[in-house]
């Protein structure tokens, strides 16, 4: 499995910005982690990924700047649109949806960005949007979804025709999405491969852990689901998640509430005693609404090599056990293995040093990666004052 590490923690919207985060931080990353090399996957802003796609000579230097820094590109998030570091990103971040013309542009550039800066023999894969938001959405909205997809996997037949190149679209379940867990993304998904709307070999399922933690599933369960289905995991979003227990429990509440900020949504979801799933859309009114009769999860992505102080833990377990069912099913060791912390820099205590934080992260994932017994995450606790360490 190729590992990376996603940029869509930085926020560089045009390509000087570009350039100078793979200088100040992947490469630093790269070093400071101890790796010859490191995949990055790339965040591409609409208007960076237009003028990429337009312009050889743009990705001739960008493809120089991965050299120097001993960088390789593999896998681009192409999820947010633009403006993924504004001040409310919220629901903003599901627009254009997949109903709109923008959004298979995007994707389209981004695909042709990928494909002439990818190693030579390699395939490269995009992640995006579980359709969008669930409301609304409509019928005559899912069936302009569908086409859109449809479009771009004749895209990107079309594209390895022409370069030689494989580029392979990953969508991404999201809870309180159209398509909310990977059960969802299955269903709809394989429907549209085996009427043959949509060309499985060209798009599949982004599995982001994190969010496969928030919904309570089980891990092997849900892969083996996309394998059954005929289709592909292209990408896996190595994530975690953070677990509540005893969210009635006055120390735990007082914990999970420091997760609380205005940038990003936290869905949260409860398991029920009866294996239900009660959901909010986010961390501040599952506080307020949720009854804390069992268990919560909550969709912030936590460092993964950081335990979180107690009485909060992290959904590790879950990255793991998905990464040996993925390993387990057709094409999985071929899948691409994003680290996608985008968090840092709402952790409820600032973080000084980023470099030493990613590549911290990044050393575990690889360990991960590289040694099948390396099960569990370091003591180190979620703390700004210990990151740097």
């Amino acid at each position: 499995m190729e590992l990376s590490y996603c940029t869509n923690v930085h926020p560089a919207e045009d390509l000087d910005g570009v350039l100078e985060q793979l200088d100040a931080f992947s490469g630093p990353v790269r070093r400071a982690a101890g790796l010859d090399q490191l995949g990055v996957g790339l965040w591409l802003p609409a208007d960076l990924a237009s003028r990429l796609a337009a312009s050889a000579e743009d990705r001739d230097r960008l493809r120089a700047r991965l050299d120097a820094n001993g960088l390789v590109l593999r896998t681009i998030n192409a999820f947010p649109y633009r403006a993924f570091h504004a001040e409310v990103v919220k629901l903003d971040v599901y627009r254009p949806d997949w109903t709109d013309a923008r959004r298979v542009a995007h994707t389209i550039d981004c695909a042709t960005v990928l494909a002439d800066l990818l190693p030579e023999g390699g395939a490269g894969s995009i992640s995006t949007l579980p359709l969008g938001w669930r409301d609304p959405w409509t019928a005559d909205d899912d069936w302009q979804a569908t086409a859109s997809l449809a479009r771009v996997s004749r895209v990107l037949r079309a594209l390895r025709d022409d370069t030689g190149r494989t580029v392979r679209l990953a969508i991404e379940p999201e809870p309180g999405c159209v398509l909310d867990t990977v059960h969802d993304v299955v269903e709809w998904l394989g429907a549209r491969t085996r009427s043959g709307e949509i060309d499985p070999e060209f798009v599949g399922v982004c599995l982001d852990t994190c969010h496969l933690a928030v919904s309570f599933a089980d891990p092997a369960d849900a892969v083996r689901g996309i394998a059954d289905a005929g289709l592909r995991v292209v990408k896996v979003q190595a994530s975690a998640a953070l677990h509540v227990e005893d969210p009635s429990d006055s120390r735990s509440r007082d914990a999970i509430a420091a997760f609380v900020e205005p940038r990003y949504l936290h869905q949260t979801r409860e398991q029920g005693r009866d294996g239900t799933v009660l959901a909010t859309d986010d961390l501040a009114d599952a506080l307020d609404r949720l009854p804390a009769e069992g268990p919560w999860r909550v969709h912030f992505h936590v460092p993964l090599h950081l335990t979180p102080r107690a009485p909060l833990t992290a959904t590790t377990d879950v990255l793991v056990a998905a990464l040996d069912a993925v390993r387990g099913i057709p094409h999985g060791d071929e899948a691409h293995v994003d680290v996608e912390t985008y968090t840092w820099t709402v952790l409820p205590e600032p973080v000084d040093d980023l470099v030493a934080g990613i590549a911290g992260e990044v050393r575990w994932a690889a360990d991960l990666l590289l040694d099948s017994d390396a099960r569990h995450p370091s003591s180190a606790v979620l703390a700004p004052s210990e990151v740097n360490a």
